[in-house]
């Protein structure tokens, strides 16, 4: 199945801003990150369609995950 993945601030660092990948029947947005080499820690928000979504939640062809990283500042 092909997903979207669209990264926000830090993450799009060496990836891009939106990729397109695909992940076998049943893959969950962990399989997608470790894909991406991004580590739990650095995700504090993850959207799937646009609504909240777990690091475990099978994902369906077209479906688009939006990762964002925790923000810092003062």
């Amino acid at each position: 199945m092909d997903i979207r993945i669209k990264l926000f601030a830090t993450l799009r660092h060496g990836r891009g801003k939106e990729l397109s990948i695909s992940l076998e029947q049943g893959a969950t947005p962990k399989d997608a990150i470790g894909m991406l080499e991004i580590a739990e820690k650095d995700i504090a928000i993850l959207l799937i369609n646009g609504r909240d979504g777990t690091l475990d939640q099978p994902l369906a062809d077209g479906d688009i995950v939006a990762i964002f990283p925790p923000v810092g500042g003062g």
